[in-house]
């Protein structure tokens, strides 16, 4: 226990001092391998520390998109070219972009609530202030609750948003965001619907936010996000120092091995598929499932709350490439039964990309990992399909397909939060329809079954 404490306490200390990573001059290349060697010479860049893939995985025909360090941006072409591989500079200074991407937006969309606003992206310090803010001016409806502990001892702090408080055997909700640090249009996004469940007089929006009692997490990988803002941008896993070694064979630095993937250390399926137990990569998925604090706080908190009501939805929020993944991520289309509701949560998911679509033109794909993205274990939305038997799961990958990545402007976040909540509004009709809930609020839902039923009796009495 004293060497745990010792090894957290340096850890705080290097992080505290270290400086931050500046990504001048890094590049940005668009690569799509046409063929199985082109493949393997990719993932020979990835071993000899040519550039660093932001794609999980990759294969014939995926998109990839590879940032290269100014030092070896002419290895890099010289390699590629080996292979005819045809590679398209899209970022000529990451650092440049990334600068851009803290700058407040201007243009026709603008909009704060209390002190937050949705022009810029917050830290972690400011994130926790207005969810502190929300409950004071919304007693009675919104409560912060802490999840649990990071393993930097930071708080995996959220809200309850719940019209009804005292109804027994709630509908449960839940929102899953920020579990990979550097995905900050996830953060922006659930706040932008924790807003929209408070202030929108939408009645759709009224009562998804009426039916059920949230439970929204904007960052549930606090030491990682506050770390992005810190020191690197880029930065993916958590922070754990439990597994630092060197990292000069994989050509990244020392530093890649604090920390653990999150979205590979659930205990479904764990290192089955699509991860790794190399600490120097970014798929590394720990040295056990749950030997996260984070994961175990998620795992307990699903638990605790598929005690006290029903969890319809379970949805975890990531960025990019425009998708609704529908769980398991470890199978291929001829297993998908596995889950149980496939085709419902395939048809909730399809009518939401539809009408997300509708406002903007963005197109988002909708099916298994294994379809739309790559095989992959150990996530948290998985698990919570199949310890917790939710039957509304998915993970949502939001902007862009890959332009800005990660580093999608702040012109951006109301667009993603509008169109998001579109699909929500609409996955939320389609789940009810096909009878997975029925209204138990009060409240503007009540009024519109009322509504409904008298309108039923005028048309058989007069129809």
């Amino acid at each position: 226990m004293e060497l745990k404490y010792l090894i957290i306490s340096l850890t705080l200390v290097i992080t505290v001092s270290a400086e931050k990573k500046s990504y001048e001059g890094y590049r940005l290349y668009n690569v799509v391998p046409k063929d199985d060697a082109a493949v393997d010479i990719l993932k020979d860049v990835q071993r000899r520390g040519l550039g660093e893939f932001w794609e999980d995985e990759f294969g014939v025909n995926h998109t990839v998109k590879v940032m290269v360090p100014p030092g070896k941006v002419a290895d890099y072409n010289n390699y590629v070219k080996t292979g005819n591989i045809v590679s398209k500079e899209v970022i000529a200074d990451i650092q440049r972009v990334i600068d851009d991407q803290l700058k407040p937006a201007l243009n026709r969309f603008s909009q704060s609530y209390l002190s937050y606003s949705w022009t810029e992206y917050h830290n972690l310090d400011r994130l926790n202030a207005w969810l502190d803010e929300l409950a004071k001016n919304h007693p009675g409806i919104v409560t912060t609750v802490t999840m649990g502990k990071s393993v930097l001892e930071n708080d995996i702090k959220g809200i309850i948003i719940n019209y009804n408080p005292e109804r027994e055997n709630p509908l449960i909700g839940v929102l899953e965001g920020t579990l990979h640090a550097r995905e900050w249009i996830s953060t922006a996004t659930i706040t932008w619907i924790i807003k929209e469940f408070l202030t929108s007089t939408d009645p759709a929006i009224r009562a998804l936010a009426e039916n059920f009692e949230w439970h929204i997490f904007p960052v549930v990988n606090p030491d990682g996000y506050r770390y992005t803002f810190t020191t690197n941008r880029m930065w993916r896993k958590n922070r754990s120092p439990a597994n630092i070694t060197s990292c000069a064979s994989a050509g990244v630095e020392d530093d890649m091995s604090s920390g653990v993937d999150l979205n590979r250390n659930f205990g479904f399926e764990w290192m089955t598929v699509g991860a790794s137990q190399d600490p120097c990569s970014n798929l590394f998925a720990g040295p056990g499932p749950f030997s996260e604090p984070e994961s175990r706080a998620i795992r307990d908190y699903v638990l605790r709350l598929k005690d006290k009501g029903e969890i319809i939805y379970y949805i975890a929020i990531h960025s990019y490439t425009q998708l609704i993944v529908v769980p398991y991520s470890h199978v291929s289309l001829d297993d998908s039964l596995l889950s149980g509701n496939y085709g419902d949560m395939y048809e909730v998911a399809i009518r939401g990309a539809d009408a997300l679509k509708r406002r903007f033109g963005t197109e988002y794909r909708v099916g298994l990992s294994a379809d739309v993205m790559y095989k992959m274990s150990g996530t948290s939305f998985d698990w919570v399909k199949y310890a917790a038997n939710v039957p509304i799961t998915y993970l949502l990958e939001l902007r862009d397909l890959g332009e800005f990545g990660f580093l999608l402007p702040a012109n951006q976040i109301i667009p993603t939060g509008l169109e998001t909540m579109d699909a929500l509004v609409e996955m939320d009709r389609t789940t009810r329809n096909l009878g997975y809930y029925q209204y138990r609020s009060s409240g503007v839902s009540a009024v519109c079954s009322v509504v409904v039923v008298m309108f039923g009796v005028i048309v058989a009495l007069f129809g």
